[in-house]
């Protein structure tokens, strides 16, 4: 096994997915709580007030439905919950090494760390001596048990794990949405006026860069499951692909189809202002690669899912719409870090 098969391999590991999947909602709420508190003094004092509370709430909505978007979405879609409780996987590890080391020998170094395994995670080099040295079917067995080998998603399978990743995916677009006309709400008496942008900003998010790539990456991946293709890398290019035909590049076209034809006319005074593609929704894509990974068999890459999905939760709550806001109307703005709170500036009084 060489070093990038085997670093493939101490991802998928049950116990570090579990540990991901915990750590993750604390890390997430606590990064978006300090990027409103930074926003709000980066604003007018007059101002504070009024950003902390709407984009508080706005964010909230973004990050919390995020948060609970995997428990909905198994709700909805009766799947059994992915990460296995460490107290489980303890017992469960533990009965599959004592059983292998009852029935055959093995070295010192790799009973050790077969005995590790019952209870921590394995480095990358231990995860390579291990594949080298359970040689044996029985040794194959154990280790493809410990760490589950990826399971490529049958044709049958492919339309439901669309479905389910595209609900995943909706749920923080709307939970955005909710927050931001909350705190719109709370802080402006003509925020009816500003809810049309929210639903057309959602609706680009939503179609653009999650569900349009979700259908592009699932026919690519039906198409090739049809033509018996079981390569990994042929899949996963596969779907990239279906992912820049559907997503990238008729992705944009689409939303501003339907918010032009759909949205504006359910609003008067709407602006009919098309919403162009910017640099922070290519990188927005990367949730696409996850879903890639996700439809290949990686599960390790869903428990980031929420933190790439509430980008496009905010921006929706916002009701970005590719414009400049004021200084009550904080947004999003691509720079190095990618995700980052534009700076309000005070206008200087006029001579």
């Amino acid at each position: 096994m060489n070093t990038v098969k085997a670093f493939a391999k101490f991802l998928d590991q049950p116990r570090l997915v579990g540990n991901f999947s915990r750590t993750l909602p604390p890390l997430l709420a606590l990064s978006a709580g300090a990027m409103v508190i930074q926003d709000t003094f980066n604003t007018p004092k007059e101002e504070r007030k009024k950003v902390f509370i709407r984009n508080g709430l706005t964010m909230f909505g973004a990050v919390a439905s995020s948060i609970y978007a995997p428990k909905i979405t198994a709700g909805i879609f009766r799947t059994a919950p992915e990460v296995v409780k460490p107290d489980k996987l303890n017992k469960y590890n533990s009965k599959l090494v004592n059983d292998f080391l009852a029935k055959n020998k093995v070295n010192s170094k790799t009973e050790k760390l077969l005995h590790k395994t019952k209870t921590k995670i394995l480095n990358v080099r231990e995860v390579k001596h291990l594949s080298e040295n359970l040689h044996t079917s029985d040794g194959r067995a154990l280790f493809n048990n410990l760490i589950p080998e990826p399971e490529n998603i049958s044709s049958k399978e492919i339309f439901s794990e669309i479905g389910r990743l595209s609900v995943f995916g909706l749920i923080p677009v709307l939970g955005g949405i909710t927050g931001g006309i909350l705190g719109d709400r709370f802080t402006d008496s003509n925020y009816r006026k500003k809810i049309p942008d929210k639903i057309k900003e959602g609706a680009y998010q939503y179609l653009a860069n999650i569900f349009l790539c979700n259908i592009g990456a699932g026919a690519a991946l039906c198409i090739l499951e049809k033509l018996n293709i079981k390569s990994k890398a042929a899949r996963a290019l596969g779907m990239v692909s279906g992912i820049v035909l559907t997503g990238v590049i008729g992705g944009s076209a689409i939303a501003n189809f339907i918010g032009k034809k759909v949205i504006n006319k359910c609003f008067k005074d709407s602006d009919t202002k098309e919403r162009k593609p910017e640099v922070l929704d290519i990188c927005l894509h990367s949730d696409d690669i996850a879903t890639v990974a996700v439809m290949s068999g990686l599960r390790w890459i869903e428990p980031a899912l929420p933190a790439l999905y509430s980008i496009s939760g905010y921006r929706a709550g916002t009701g970005y719409c590719g414009k400049k806001k004021n200084a009550l109307d904080n947004n999003l703005n691509s720079n190095k870090s990618g995700f980052v709170m534009q700076k309000y500036t005070e206008k200087k009084p006029e001579a």
